[in-house]
């Protein structure tokens, strides 16, 4: 891989990283609700971002995670929406 390759595939995972962690920041300290479009959809692009970066890696068990993750956010998604 290159060494662009690697730093843009790094810096998807960090952004997710920082919306995961923002958006528990923000659930913990009340300033958002956990049905909230905002905070679901945060935590969907973490999870998808920081996947990105897993599957280049190959964390098979911490992609696992971010699946679940995902899917658990979409789903919370839909149900705020309909």
């Amino acid at each position: 891989m290159t060494k662009t390759k690697t730093i843009i595939i790094e810096t998807v995972g960090w952004m997710g990283t920082v919306l995961i962690v923002l958006a528990y920041f923000l659930i913990s300290n009340a300033y958002v609700v956990g049905d909230s479009f905002v905070y679901q959809l945060m935590n969907l692009s973490g999870a998808v971002f920081l996947g990105i970066s897993l599957v280049v890696k190959k964390a098979w068990p911490a992609l696992t995670l971010q699946v679940i993750w995902s899917v658990i956010a979409v789903w919370a998604l839909v149900t705020i929406w309909t």
